[in-house]
Protein backbone atom coordinates (compact mmCIF):
# COMPACT_ATOMS: atom_id res chain seq x y z
CA UNK A 1 0.00 0.00 0.00
CA UNK A 2 1.04 3.57 -0.61
CA UNK A 3 1.33 5.58 2.57
CA UNK A 4 1.51 9.30 3.18
CA UNK A 5 2.16 10.97 6.52
CA UNK A 6 0.85 14.44 7.34
CA UNK A 7 2.15 16.58 10.19
CA UNK A 8 0.24 19.39 11.88
CA UNK A 9 -0.12 22.55 9.76
CA UNK A 10 2.66 25.10 10.31
CA UNK A 11 1.88 28.16 12.42
CA UNK A 12 1.83 30.43 9.35
CA UNK A 13 -1.22 28.56 8.01
CA UNK A 14 -4.08 30.67 9.34
CA UNK A 15 -6.97 29.28 7.31
CA UNK A 16 -10.02 28.32 9.42
CA UNK A 17 -9.88 24.68 8.30
CA UNK A 18 -6.30 24.40 9.54
CA UNK A 19 -6.54 26.31 12.81
CA UNK A 20 -10.04 26.07 14.30
CA UNK A 21 -11.03 23.12 16.54
CA UNK A 22 -14.24 21.41 15.49
CA UNK A 23 -17.25 20.57 17.62
CA UNK A 24 -19.86 18.87 15.41
CA UNK A 25 -18.11 16.47 13.00
CA UNK A 26 -20.64 17.56 10.37
CA UNK A 27 -23.87 19.51 10.07
CA UNK A 28 -27.13 17.58 10.73
CA UNK A 29 -27.96 15.22 7.86
CA UNK A 30 -31.65 15.96 7.41
CA UNK A 31 -32.34 12.87 5.32
CA UNK A 32 -31.83 10.88 8.52
CA UNK A 33 -32.57 13.28 11.38
CA UNK A 34 -33.84 16.84 11.50
CA UNK A 35 -31.72 18.30 14.28
CA UNK A 36 -28.75 17.59 16.50
CA UNK A 37 -31.22 16.71 19.25
CA UNK A 38 -32.55 13.81 17.13
CA UNK A 39 -29.11 12.55 16.10
CA UNK A 40 -28.35 10.37 19.14
CA UNK A 41 -31.69 8.57 18.91
CA UNK A 42 -31.27 7.96 15.19
CA UNK A 43 -27.79 6.48 15.66
CA UNK A 44 -28.78 4.33 18.62
CA UNK A 45 -31.74 2.95 16.69
CA UNK A 46 -29.92 2.22 13.47
CA UNK A 47 -26.94 0.54 15.14
CA UNK A 48 -29.12 -1.51 17.49
CA UNK A 49 -31.27 -2.69 14.59
CA UNK A 50 -28.36 -3.68 12.31
CA UNK A 51 -25.98 -5.20 14.87
CA UNK A 52 -26.59 -8.79 13.74
CA UNK A 53 -25.49 -7.95 10.17
CA UNK A 54 -22.67 -5.53 10.87
CA UNK A 55 -19.64 -7.83 10.73
CA UNK A 56 -20.88 -9.71 7.67
CA UNK A 57 -21.48 -6.54 5.66
CA UNK A 58 -18.17 -5.07 6.83
CA UNK A 59 -16.35 -8.12 5.47
CA UNK A 60 -18.04 -7.58 2.10
CA UNK A 61 -17.17 -3.88 2.18
CA UNK A 62 -13.46 -4.47 2.88
CA UNK A 63 -13.08 -7.74 0.94
CA UNK A 64 -11.81 -9.38 4.13
CA UNK A 65 -8.79 -7.07 4.49
CA UNK A 66 -10.09 -5.24 7.57
CA UNK A 67 -8.42 -7.26 10.36
CA UNK A 68 -4.93 -7.00 8.89
CA UNK A 69 -5.25 -3.29 8.22
CA UNK A 70 -6.62 -2.49 11.67
CA UNK A 71 -3.80 -4.39 13.37
CA UNK A 72 -1.11 -2.59 11.38
CA UNK A 73 -2.75 0.78 12.07
CA UNK A 74 -2.69 0.13 15.82
CA UNK A 75 0.96 -0.87 15.66
CA UNK A 76 1.82 2.22 13.62
CA UNK A 77 0.21 4.35 16.35
CA UNK A 78 2.44 2.73 18.99
CA UNK A 79 0.33 -0.04 20.53
CA UNK A 80 2.57 -2.62 22.19
CA UNK A 81 2.33 -5.74 24.29
CA UNK A 82 1.12 -5.18 27.83
CA UNK A 83 -0.56 -1.81 27.24
CA UNK A 84 -3.96 -1.05 28.79
CA UNK A 85 -6.38 -0.19 25.95
CA UNK A 86 -9.67 1.71 25.86
CA UNK A 87 -11.55 1.11 22.59
CA UNK A 88 -14.12 3.90 22.13
CA UNK A 89 -16.95 3.11 19.74
CA UNK A 90 -16.32 -0.59 20.37
CA UNK A 91 -19.19 -1.70 18.12
CA UNK A 92 -18.83 -5.43 17.60
CA UNK A 93 -15.15 -5.40 18.60
CA UNK A 94 -13.41 -5.28 15.22
CA UNK A 95 -10.63 -2.98 16.48
CA UNK A 96 -10.48 -4.60 19.92
CA UNK A 97 -9.86 -8.03 18.38
CA UNK A 98 -6.62 -6.75 16.90
CA UNK A 99 -5.73 -4.89 20.09
CA UNK A 100 -6.02 -8.15 22.03
CA UNK A 101 -3.66 -9.86 19.60
CA UNK A 102 -1.08 -7.10 20.06
CA UNK A 103 -1.27 -6.53 23.83
CA UNK A 104 -1.49 -10.26 24.55
CA UNK A 105 -4.36 -10.38 27.06
CA UNK A 106 -8.09 -9.60 26.61
CA UNK A 107 -8.20 -8.41 30.24
CA UNK A 108 -6.13 -5.40 29.13
CA UNK A 109 -8.87 -4.20 26.73
CA UNK A 110 -12.01 -2.25 27.69
CA UNK A 111 -14.70 -1.34 25.15
CA UNK A 112 -17.13 1.58 25.36
CA UNK A 113 -20.13 1.98 23.07
CA UNK A 114 -23.58 3.63 23.26
CA UNK A 115 -25.25 0.66 21.52
CA UNK A 116 -25.84 -2.36 23.79
CA UNK A 117 -26.99 -4.42 20.81
CA UNK A 118 -23.70 -3.91 18.98
CA UNK A 119 -21.73 -5.01 22.04
CA UNK A 120 -24.02 -8.01 22.58
CA UNK A 121 -23.35 -9.08 18.97
CA UNK A 122 -19.58 -9.12 19.52
CA UNK A 123 -17.66 -12.41 19.59
CA UNK A 124 -15.58 -10.75 22.33
CA UNK A 125 -18.60 -10.36 24.60
CA UNK A 126 -17.25 -12.66 27.34
CA UNK A 127 -13.57 -11.78 26.86
CA UNK A 128 -13.26 -8.03 27.41
CA UNK A 129 -14.78 -5.52 29.82
CA UNK A 130 -17.65 -3.67 28.09
CA UNK A 131 -19.22 -0.42 29.24
CA UNK A 132 -22.20 1.44 27.82
CA UNK A 133 -21.20 5.05 27.28
CA UNK A 134 -20.21 7.69 24.78
CA UNK A 135 -16.96 9.33 23.73
CA UNK A 136 -17.93 12.72 25.13
CA UNK A 137 -18.27 11.33 28.68
CA UNK A 138 -16.22 8.19 29.11
CA UNK A 139 -17.11 5.98 32.13
CA UNK A 140 -13.49 5.36 33.15
CA UNK A 141 -11.16 7.11 35.64
CA UNK A 142 -8.54 9.75 34.89
CA UNK A 143 -5.12 8.55 33.70
CA UNK A 144 -6.17 4.90 33.68
CA UNK A 145 -5.15 3.62 30.21
CA UNK A 146 -2.09 3.65 27.96
CA UNK A 147 -3.84 3.67 24.59
CA UNK A 148 -7.18 4.95 23.26
CA UNK A 149 -8.53 3.69 19.95
CA UNK A 150 -11.59 4.71 17.96
CA UNK A 151 -12.51 2.82 14.80
CA UNK A 152 -14.70 4.62 12.25
CA UNK A 153 -16.88 6.31 14.89
CA UNK A 154 -15.55 9.87 14.80
CA UNK A 155 -18.41 10.91 12.49
CA UNK A 156 -20.97 9.71 15.03
CA UNK A 157 -19.98 11.80 18.06
CA UNK A 158 -21.86 14.97 18.98
CA UNK A 159 -18.78 17.01 19.91
CA UNK A 160 -15.32 16.13 18.60
CA UNK A 161 -13.51 18.51 20.95
CA UNK A 162 -15.33 17.08 23.97
CA UNK A 163 -14.45 13.54 22.87
CA UNK A 164 -10.77 14.37 22.38
CA UNK A 165 -10.67 16.08 25.78
CA UNK A 166 -12.00 12.87 27.30
CA UNK A 167 -9.38 10.82 25.45
CA UNK A 168 -6.72 13.11 26.93
CA UNK A 169 -8.23 12.81 30.43
CA UNK A 170 -8.26 9.01 30.57
CA UNK A 171 -4.76 8.53 29.14
CA UNK A 172 -1.71 8.27 31.33
CA UNK A 173 1.18 10.65 30.55
CA UNK A 174 2.88 9.39 27.41
CA UNK A 175 -0.27 7.52 26.37
CA UNK A 176 -1.27 7.33 22.73
CA UNK A 177 -4.44 7.77 20.71
CA UNK A 178 -5.31 6.20 17.34
CA UNK A 179 -8.46 7.28 15.50
CA UNK A 180 -9.31 5.34 12.34
CA UNK A 181 -11.61 6.97 9.82
CA UNK A 182 -12.57 6.87 6.16
CA UNK A 183 -11.91 10.24 4.52
CA UNK A 184 -13.42 11.61 1.32
CA UNK A 185 -10.85 11.40 -1.51
CA UNK A 186 -9.27 14.66 -2.67
CA UNK A 187 -10.10 14.09 -6.34
CA UNK A 188 -13.59 14.40 -7.83
CA UNK A 189 -13.20 11.07 -9.61
CA UNK A 190 -12.10 9.29 -6.45
CA UNK A 191 -15.02 10.78 -4.55
CA UNK A 192 -17.49 9.68 -7.22
CA UNK A 193 -16.11 6.13 -7.27
CA UNK A 194 -16.14 5.74 -3.50
CA UNK A 195 -19.60 7.27 -3.25
CA UNK A 196 -20.95 4.86 -5.86
CA UNK A 197 -19.39 1.95 -4.02
CA UNK A 198 -20.44 2.84 -0.48
CA UNK A 199 -23.79 4.47 -1.15
CA UNK A 200 -24.85 2.21 -4.01
CA UNK A 201 -23.07 -1.12 -4.27
CA UNK A 202 -22.62 -1.94 -0.56
CA UNK A 203 -26.31 -1.29 0.31
CA UNK A 204 -27.28 -3.43 -2.69
CA UNK A 205 -25.06 -6.26 -1.44
CA UNK A 206 -26.63 -5.94 1.99
CA UNK A 207 -30.11 -6.17 0.48
CA UNK A 208 -29.17 -9.16 -1.70
CA UNK A 209 -27.73 -10.94 1.35
CA UNK A 210 -31.09 -10.54 3.13
CA UNK A 211 -29.71 -8.28 5.81
CA UNK A 212 -31.96 -6.50 8.27
CA UNK A 213 -34.23 -3.88 6.71
CA UNK A 214 -32.27 -0.94 8.13
CA UNK A 215 -28.82 -2.24 7.09
CA UNK A 216 -28.74 -0.77 3.54
CA UNK A 217 -29.84 2.60 4.94
CA UNK A 218 -27.09 2.50 7.55
CA UNK A 219 -24.41 2.05 4.91
CA UNK A 220 -25.86 4.92 2.83
CA UNK A 221 -25.68 7.03 5.98
CA UNK A 222 -22.05 5.97 6.39
CA UNK A 223 -21.13 7.54 3.07
CA UNK A 224 -23.19 10.68 3.62
CA UNK A 225 -21.46 11.28 6.97
CA UNK A 226 -18.05 10.67 5.37
CA UNK A 227 -18.79 13.17 2.62
CA UNK A 228 -19.93 15.84 5.11
CA UNK A 229 -17.23 15.27 7.76
CA UNK A 230 -14.83 18.00 8.87
CA UNK A 231 -11.55 17.98 6.91
CA UNK A 232 -8.45 16.24 8.30
CA UNK A 233 -6.69 19.52 9.11
CA UNK A 234 -9.47 20.42 11.54
CA UNK A 235 -9.31 17.01 13.21
CA UNK A 236 -5.57 17.46 13.76
CA UNK A 237 -6.09 21.02 15.03
CA UNK A 238 -8.68 19.74 17.49
CA UNK A 239 -6.32 17.08 18.85
CA UNK A 240 -3.71 19.77 19.40
CA UNK A 241 -6.20 22.12 21.06
CA UNK A 242 -7.08 19.35 23.55
CA UNK A 243 -3.47 19.06 24.73
CA UNK A 244 -2.13 16.30 22.49
CA UNK A 245 1.40 16.45 21.07
CA UNK A 246 2.82 15.02 17.83
CA UNK A 247 -0.60 14.97 16.15
CA UNK A 248 -0.32 13.55 12.66
CA UNK A 249 -2.33 11.78 9.99
CA UNK A 250 -1.17 8.62 8.25
CA UNK A 251 -3.09 7.71 5.06
CA UNK A 252 -3.54 4.44 3.19
CA UNK A 253 -4.95 4.31 -0.35
CA UNK A 254 -5.89 7.97 -0.12
CA UNK A 255 -9.00 7.28 2.00
CA UNK A 256 -8.07 5.38 5.18
CA UNK A 257 -6.98 8.01 7.70
CA UNK A 258 -5.15 7.18 10.93
CA UNK A 259 -5.02 10.14 13.32
CA UNK A 260 -2.23 9.60 15.84
CA UNK A 261 -1.21 11.69 18.86
CA UNK A 262 0.51 11.45 22.24
CA UNK A 263 -0.39 12.82 25.67
CA UNK A 264 2.66 14.82 26.69
CA UNK A 265 4.48 14.21 29.94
Amino acid sequence: MTTIAFAMPQSNDTSPAATEPVHQPHAPLTEYYRSEQERAGFLRGIFDSTAADYDRVERMLAFGTGPGYRGKALERAGLKRGMQVLDVGFGTGLVSAQAIRIVGDPALVTGVDPSPAMMQASPLLNQVRLLEGKAEKLPVPDASVDFVSMGYALRHVSDVEAAFSEFHRVLRPGGRVCILEITKPESALGTALLKGYMRGWVPTLAWLSRAQAHTPRMWRYYWDSIEACAPPAQILATLQSCGFASAQRHVELGIFSEYQAVKAG
